[in-house]
């Protein structure tokens, strides 16, 4: 079962491999249809949506879930272990893709441009409407870059602010990493020194139950009032009031979020209000040709995973033998 409409060379890809069905409907299939249809299949893929034990009780010939994104927060693991259904992800061909946003979140958010981009539209820009002053925004090259969760995408964004803007790199992660401390220059520190010496911090962590609100109030007081915060990993993984107190207390000078606690954002989100805010519609790897790459990884995926070929297993679900 094909959960959405895919590229054909990818559609053609399954097709000659395996038995497909495609949902031709706009969109995802509806979970409701997905519950009433998925009885009979061996192979799931899909882009989003919880797998979870109320579709995997109507899934009883299920095999392999194959998921379009190198997150896996949506598996619901214990379950998925107990019923023997593996998992696939997309991981390293949206590394570059995403790395190139948090960069550009880290430049229009201290360099204002969003809000200098309005601010030029609505026609305020007028001699001697404000002073030249009010338009400063802060540099990013040789600043201090936190990056918190150095994994593979970490990696990628240390590329470009080390040897792009001469940046300042410090680091943390779960394990220390003295390749990446010697390629890129940087310095291993726990989160707290992190906070307090960075003029950019940058959150890179993939949601689990150990780092849901993992950056709080405490956190963000210890940041420097002139610090911007860049959130490209999971919405949940901040204490989005926290930051929104932070922001409007002058606690921290800025962020740029491709993420929120809750999506779609709400138009009523306070977050939606503030100049000093970017704010982006979880796009971190939304280009043409990384989604294109993503999606027939996750054909090879299904189909690798489905024929004792390869596959990209989730870690936590690698020992699991598909069944006969």
């Amino acid at each position: 079962m094909i959960t959405r409409k895919l590229p054909d060379p990818v559609l053609s890809y399954l097709n000659e491999h395996l038995d497909c069905t495609v949902w031709e409907g706009k969109g995802s299939i509806p979970r409701e249809e997905l519950l009433r249809t998925i009885r009979d299949y061996e192979g799931l893929l899909l882009s989003a949506g919880p797998v979870n034990a109320e579709l995997l009780e109507h899934a009883p010939s299920l095999k392999v879930v194959s998921s379009v994104s190198v997150g896996y927060n949506h598996f619901d693991i214990p379950e998925m272990r107990a019923r023997g259904v593996i998992g696939t992800h997309t991981p390293y061909v949206l590394d570059d893709t995403v790395a190139d946003l948090v960069l550009a979140l880290m430049l229009s958010s201290s360099r204002r441009i969003a809000e200098l981009d309005l601010f030029v539209k609505q026609g305020k820009w007028q001699r001697g409407s404000v002073k030249e002053e009010e338009l400063f925004g802060m540099d990013v090259h040789h600043a201090t870059l936190g990056i918190i969760g150095m994994g593979r995408i970490g990696e990628a964004i240390a590329k470009r602010a080390v040897h792009g803007f001469d940046m300042n790199l410090l680091y943390y992660n779960r394990s220390r990493k003295p390749e990446t401390e010697e390629r890129f220059g940087a310095t291993y520190c726990s989160v707290e020194e992190l906070l307090r010496q960075s003029d950019f911090v940058v959150l890179m962590t993939p949601l689990t139950p150990e780092t849901t609100r993992y950056i709080r109030k405490e956190h963000f007081e210890m940041m420097k009032p002139s610090a911007f915060f860049i959130n490209a990993s999971r919405g949940q993984t901040v204490d989005e009031q926290a930051l929104i107190e932070a922001l409007r207390s002058g606690t921290i000078r800025g962020a740029g979020l491709d993420v929120f606690e809750v999506e779609p954002v709400s138009p009523d989100n306070p977050l939606l209000q503030m100049p000093n805010v970017v704010t982006l519609p979880h796009i971190g790897s939304a280009t043409s040709r990384t989604r294109f790459d993503m999606a027939m990884l996750a054909a090879r995926n299904l189909v690798g995973a489905l024929t004792g070929g390869q596959a990209h297993i989730v870690p936590e679900l690698k020992d699991l033998a598909v069944r006969s």
